[in-house]
């Protein structure tokens, strides 16, 4: 099942799925916006609210896995991994909110008991960092601090632009000794040898600070970003962040302009744009790994991450539990995907 398929991810999910042959059941809440996609599709279609468990259970029968996306997930995981739980079906999303990982990793017990994989972050957030996070950790077992960072172009959706307007209440986040503490957005800044070019990149709130340490054990872990307009960020700008966004009023406002204003990336603009990944670890006595990887745009790369997640979760690949991409398919998940280069690790 995709739930969120008339959401801009979600469809593109579904799309794909169908391209390649795939009959996944599409759903939703709005049962005339899912029935636009699932009719020209020629796929089954089911809609429910995740706040009526009955509903929930009714519509999960039958089905092995769910790719949920339909955010923010701060509103809507906990009810789908309740009835995933409950009606014992694999779960993935593909979140990048740093609670929402907290909170399904947390459940690690429950899905083990249930015989359910919980896999928060099957697409861009955070597939391929938590997959080269893993891959320099192997490389470095005595590595003590992790820096990650990103390079995207080709734009951004609706659902990713009210979850960042939800992230910008709170400030930046950073793993800093094996716990999360907040810190302001670009309280660090470094160069990044990205393959195409050195950039500067700006630390930021990202997935990993709770994934990551989830897969390699790091404990001091930050998450940086090369993007337009994040380098004028410092530390006294971004402490405005929790006083302009916090209020409710404020989010309700913001997220409404966005759903009318904002439209994800058309096929020919995600075309001519793509990612660049780079991870680098390092220990107490100064030794070095790093690594990178180039990908298609991130929403394409999403959209193959998740199918290729269910399909793993199907054919049995990840053990019960909730687990990160790597915990639960191995650092080379990333390496199957679509259109994906990694630069392999090198130490100094």
């Amino acid at each position: 099942m995709v739930y969120g398929a008339n959401g801009y991810t979600g469809r593109l999910v579904a799309t794909s799925a169908a391209k390649r042959g795939q009959r996944p059941v599409l759903a939703g809440r709005d049962v005339r916006k899912v029935a636009d996609v699932a009719v020209p599709l020629g796929l089954e279609y089911r809609t429910f609210d995740l706040h009526d468990p009955a509903a929930v259970d009714a519509a999960l029968d039958g089905i092995d896995a769910v790719a949920h996306c339909a955010g923010p997930f701060s509103a809507t995981s906990a009810p789908m991994v309740d009835g995933c739980l409950r009606s014992g079906t694999h779960y993935l999303d593909i979140t990048g909110e740093i609670d929402v990982f907290e909170a399904v990793l947390a459940r690690h017990e429950q899905a083990r008991n249930a015989g359910v994989t919980l896999l928060p972050g099957a697409g861009f957030d955070v597939v391929p960092t938590d997959c080269l996070a893993a891959l320099v950790a192997a490389e470095l077992p005595t590595a003590t601090w992790l820096d990650l960072a990103f390079h995207a172009r080709g734009g951004i959706s609706a659902g990713t632009m009210k979850s960042a307007w939800e992230g910008m209440a709170l400030g930046g986040r950073a793993r800093i000794d094996g716990e999360l503490r907040t810190v302001p957005v670009g309280w660090r800044r470094r160069d990044v040898p990205f393959p195409s070019a050195r950039r500067r990149a700006v630390s930021l709130p990202w997935g990993d600070v709770s994934t990551a340490h989830r897969s390699t054990g790091i404990g001091t872990i930050t998450t940086f970003a090369h993007l337009p307009g994040l380098d004028r960020i410092g530390p006294t700008t971004a402490g405005l962040g929790p006083k302009l966004f916090g209020g409710a009023l404020a989010q309700r406002l913001g997220k409404a302009a966005i759903e009318k204003l904002v439209r994800g990336p058309d096929e020919r603009r995600r075309a001519g744009s793509g990612v660049e990944v780079f991870a680098e670890a390092g220990d107490a006595a100064g030794g070095q790994v790093s690594a990178a990887l180039t990908g298609p745009n991130t929403y394409d790369f999403t959209a193959d991450s998740v199918l290729h997640a269910v399909a793993e979760l199907q054919a049995g690949a990840a053990p019960a539990g909730a687990h990160t991409p790597s915990t639960a398919f191995g650092s080379d998940f990333v390496r199957k995907l679509h259109g994906i280069r990694v630069i392999e690790p090198s130490r100094r």
